[in-house]
């Protein structure tokens, strides 16, 4: 049960301030500036399959009507697979034949809700979705409650400021070792930060994982195995993480039972007025994705073409691809803002930079190349944070001349004492698509 104080600390988002103030007066309570009213205090969420909240009214209406209806999928991983996604919008589409139910995929594997939150406007929201499915209990699971918050709050800020009418819906997906907080149950610490918000905003959420973990204890599914299991027993994944089909064909039985529960209550309604009233004060609402510009770069850098390999891989994702493979070569911005990154590639031949904020230069080059990379995949660098948001920033990140360390690889080569010496891993190459700011780039 929860503290008298702490009910005192979320009284603020009913209760007017003097109201809250008379009442601590009567009934001798004092709040510290260190108990901030403002400030919510993290605590584990009883867990539950569906919670309507204030439901999916606007897209159901919409459905319901037959008018065309674009779902947003943002998640990791397991959404970008062409399991959940796939087959609830095909599901939504076999519900509502008379609807033109078509599919925004803004799935990123491997990222959480703190790449999300500035990429939201680019791969989702830009096009418009009338429901956005946000998924990244599973990604977020080693985050603390307070960047959950953050980047989440500013995901849902970022989309009722686009079109109040998008209706948002919360997804836990499982993961091995969720199991031992929902059998208690309890949602894990992810999912239970992710609940808090939803119930400040009326979010409806849906608990993939707590079905999972009642279905092996049932004696129905088994978590993780590299065979099939036979004897009728699902398999639900080989690495305890990702479905295999069967796995992703609950999640999708799930979302349309769910649907089914939420449409019973389920009212259109303006999601405007929620954003009077924030969360927590430090939300990433202002996080934004902003293209590299030319006059940024030094001449050394080129513009990947559309058929290059990189581009094509990662292009949709990315913008336009600049790669610097020469050292010495600089990109250059100027913001007003707390903190920014850069939207950039990890691989194989990847060199690493040296940064330099407003003057003063970071002691160590950072690496452009870790332990997985045998391939390329999207990354995000820390160039700058903790900065003062009134002020405006200069940064600059120069390619080093050496290269990093690539020893760190080696345990997954066959033969890395030849495989390191190959040009597949030589180069001093940095590749940017975009810069990740809190607050404004200033020209």
């Amino acid at each position: 049960m929860r503290t008298t104080a702490t009910h005192i600390q979320r009284l603020p988002r009913q209760l007017p301030k003097l109201v809250l103030t008379l009442l601590v007066v009567a009934i001798g309570i004092g709040i510290t500036s260190e108990a901030n009213a403002d400030t919510p205090s993290y605590a584990a969420v009883q867990a539950e399959l569906v919670r309507p909240r204030d439901g999916l009214g606007n897209v159901l209406a919409k459905l319901r009507d037959g008018e065309p209806v674009r779902i947003g999928y943002l998640g990791g991983s397991i959404t970008a697979a062409n399991g959940w996604r796939v087959k609830t919008r095909e599901w939504f589409a076999k519900e509502f034949p008379k609807s033109d139910v078509s599919e925004i995929h803004a799935a990123i594997g491997g990222t959480g809700s703190d790449l999300g939150v500035f990429r939201v406007e680019r791969d989702a929201l830009r096009h418009k979705p009338d429901l956005l499915f946000v998924e990244f209990a599973v990604n977020d699971g080693g985050a603390a409650p307070e960047q959950i918050w953050k980047a989440m709050e500013g995901i849902v800020r970022q989309t009722w400021a686009a079109n109040p009418s998008t209706d948002i819906c919360f997804v836990y997906t499982y993961r091995t070792g969720y199991e031992n907080d929902l059998r208690k149950g309890f949602c894990p610490r992810a999912a239970s930060s992710m609940e808090m918000l939803a119930d400040h905003y009326g979010i409806p959420s849906i608990n993939f994982a707590k079905q999972i973990v009642e279905l092996e204890a049932a004696g129905k599914l088994v978590f993780q195995s590299a065979e099939p299991t036979g004897d009728g027993v699902i398999q639900f994944s080989k690495d305890g993480v990702h479905p295999l089909d069967a796995g992703h064909e609950i999640y999708a039985e799930i979302v349309a039972d769910a649907i089914k529960q939420i449409s019973k209550t389920a009212e259109p309604i303006d999601h405007e007025p929620k954003l009077e009233t924030a969360f927590v004060e430090d939300h990433l609402q202002a996080a934004k994705m902003v293209p590299i510009a030319e006059d940024m770069l030094s001449p050394e850098w080129k513009q990947l073409a559309g058929d290059d390999t990189l581009s094509k891989r990662f292009g949709n994702r990315m913008g336009t691809l600049w790669e610097a493979t020469e050292p010495g070569s600089k990109l250059t911005f100027r913001f007003r803002g707390s903190s920014a990154k850069l939207y950039d590639l990890l691989g194989p031949d990847g060199g690493q930079v040296i940064i330099t904020v407003d003057g003063k230069r970071k002691p160590k080059a950072v690496p452009r190349f870790d332990s997985y990379c045998t391939y390329h995949r999207i990354a995000t660098m820390h160039v700058a944070s903790g900065l003062d948001p009134n002020e405006v920033h200069t940064v600059t990140v120069e390619v080093d001349a050496e290269q990093p360390d690539r020893q760190s690889v080696a345990f997954r080569l066959k033969d890395p004492e030849v495989e390191l010496k190959a040009p597949k891993y030589q180069g001093t190459n940095i590749r940017v698509g975009q810069i990740l700011v809190l607050g404004d780039i200033v020209p």
